[in-house]
């Protein structure tokens, strides 16, 4: 699976249930590096990942150097507003390569270190400066997209399904 999402210290449970459904629909693996700002249990992680949250392919880490160490050979980008290079710009389309895109917190981010030793790989979304940032799963869900996009969608469905058991019966509604 080349498409990796990685939150580092999470803070917001909706977030991450947000980007873990995406992961499950897209066939993206989640790593969350700890500590996180709330429970793996909690009632709004599991409430905005819905009933999709064993669909998805999930590792836990302590440090980023456990996750470097676990993930060696990847290639990394680090999703910043301060980001050299627009995201779109990057190729991502070998699907012999494994691409991991960092998030940081909600709060601060990723580490100053880091980006600073990493800046030809730090990327950015265009947005105005009205805000300070996008919201963390929006902006995890436009890298996975545009990553599987490049990748003519792999494996993904992509016609319409059909099945009307996946579906409510609008007339049980009535």
């Amino acid at each position: 699976m080349p498409n990796h999402i990685v939150l580092y210290q999470p803070e917001i449970p909706a977030n991450t249930g947000n980007i873990s459904r995406t992961c499950a629909g897209t066939d993206t693996y989640l790593h969350l590096i700890r500590p996180l700002g709330f429970s793996t249990d909690d009632k709004m992680l599991k409430r905005a990942g819905l009933d999709y949250w064993d669909n998805v392919k999930l590792s836990y880490y302590d440090s980023l150097d456990e996750f470097f160490e676990k993930n060696a050979g990847g290639e990394f980008y680090y999703i910043t507003k301060f980001g050299r290079h627009v995201y779109s710009d990057i190729d991502y389309s070998d699907p012999n390569k494994d691409y991991f895109f960092v998030f940081g917190k909600e709060t601060t981010g990723l580490p100053d270190e880091l980006l600073q030793e990493n800046e030809e790989n730090c990327l950015r979304i265009p947005m105005t400066d009205h805000i300070r940032s996008l919201n963390l799963s929006n902006t995890a869900a436009v890298l996975a997209y545009e990553a599987l996009r490049q990748q003519q969608f792999g494996t993904l469905l992509q016609q319409p399904n059909y099945d009307r058991k996946i579906f409510l019966d609008l007339e049980e509604l009535e």
